[in-house]
């Protein structure tokens, strides 16, 4: 690597996606701040994606390949790209989305104003159909605010979950040099990495920097989204992430009936995602089965901490709620199996609708 330390480090995890893996190295290249080097990590790609990053590292300065000689996972994947960087900030990007090009110089600009832990921005959701045509797009964005207690940043973060923007770690840039000094990495699991990492990163932090800034579009495809396909422990994952976030505010000492309405209605989204999962044929679940399933998930602990504490903004949450608050098992179940039927039979519709809950 250069003597000269780059600002940014951005590591990108690569996996057979060499369909949308020039548009992705292209958008940071085409970056109007350029103190940053990109740290392409190729995880045993089966397609031509090796080749393709060997091609950019030849053409750019500040981008370096490295090739797992087995396929790793995307835990371990930002964590070889980690142990390499250099930068002050570092950034992991997903290798099939894209970012505007004037994202760097503004994460930077607000970096000047407060050299803060973590830079949070907002994102574009781009939902593609089966033949990989954009259907509909969907702004997540959070005013922006600038923090520089642990008090401020502490109140802030239950906001961001309910927003969606606390759970990813390709909308942060991290402070390098904090990340090396508590010793955090990614762990390998499935769908609730990103969360588990923030939550650990975020603990004790001073400082943060949100920005108004829709500027990484996330592309959602029906064809490979690992959320659509079936994931047997996918329940327990996200009961795990509500007990993260529960657990994270009680040692902060502010795990509110207003946080726990939050938590509520998360992990009210999750049981009947759970539940419509559960109508799929691979969950090989019978009428019985998935009434003993609910039954169980209304005796844990966690769901009697939160669940009372539901309120719900929209209508379909506020009848899930009341399902759930009265413990309608045969409802919830009937619920399940309506929104398993609309998400398959219209799946665009299922993410316009799912957006508006």
């Amino acid at each position: 690597m250069e003597n000269s330390k780059p600002f940014f480090s951005i590591v990108m995890p690569i996996y057979n996606v060499e369909k949308h893996l020039h548009q992705a190295i292209n958008s940071l290249l085409h970056q109007t701040f350029r103190e940053y080097e990109i740290i392409l990590v190729d995880d045993c790609s089966p397609d031509k994606c090796p080749e393709i990053c060997d091609d950019y590292a030849e053409k750019y300065q500040n981008v370096y390949v490295i090739h797992h000689k087995e396929n790793q996972g995307l835990s371990y994947t930002r964590n070889t790209g980690m142990k390499v960087a250099t930068g002050k900030y570092i950034w992991f990007m997903d290798s099939d989305d894209y970012v505007d090009s004037s994202l760097l110089e503004k994460v930077h600009f607000s970096l000047k104003k407060n050299e803060a832990e973590i830079v949070v921005i907002g994102l574009v959701e781009e939902y593609y159909d089966n033949n990989d045509k954009l259907h509909h797009n969907q702004i997540v964005c959070h005013e922006e605010k600038f923090f520089y207690t642990k008090e401020e940043v502490r109140n802030e973060i239950m906001v961001l979950e309910k927003e969606t923007l606390y759970g990813y770690a390709w909308n942060k840039f991290y402070s390098l040099e904090y990340l090396k000094k508590i010793g955090i990495k990614f762990e390998k699991v499935t769908l609730i990495e990103d969360i588990l990492f923030n939550v650990q990163y975020c603990m004790d932090i001073q400082s943060m920097n949100i920005l108004d800034l829709p500027a990484y579009h996330y592309n959602k495809r029906m064809d490979n989204s690992l959320t659509a396909k079936f994931v047997p422990d996918y329940y327990e994952l996200h009961q795990k992430r509500i007990e993260l976030l529960y657990e994270q505010h009680k040692y902060w000492g502010i795990c509110t009936e207003e946080k726990k309405a939050v938590l509520a209605t998360l992990y009210a989204r999750y049981i009947f995602s759970a539940l419509q999962r559960n109508c799929d044929r691979r969950a090989n679940m019978k009428s019985r089965d998935r009434l003993e399933w609910i039954s169980n998930v209304m005796q844990k602990e966690i769901y009697k901490e939160v669940i009372p504490y539901g309120k719900g903004e929209s209508k379909v949450m506020k009848i899930m709620m009341s399902m759930l608050k009265t413990e309608r098992k045969t409802a919830c179940i009937l619920l399940g199996r309506i929104i398993y039927i609309v998400k398959n039979k219209l799946p665009m519709f299922f993410s316009k609708v799912k957006q508006k809950r």
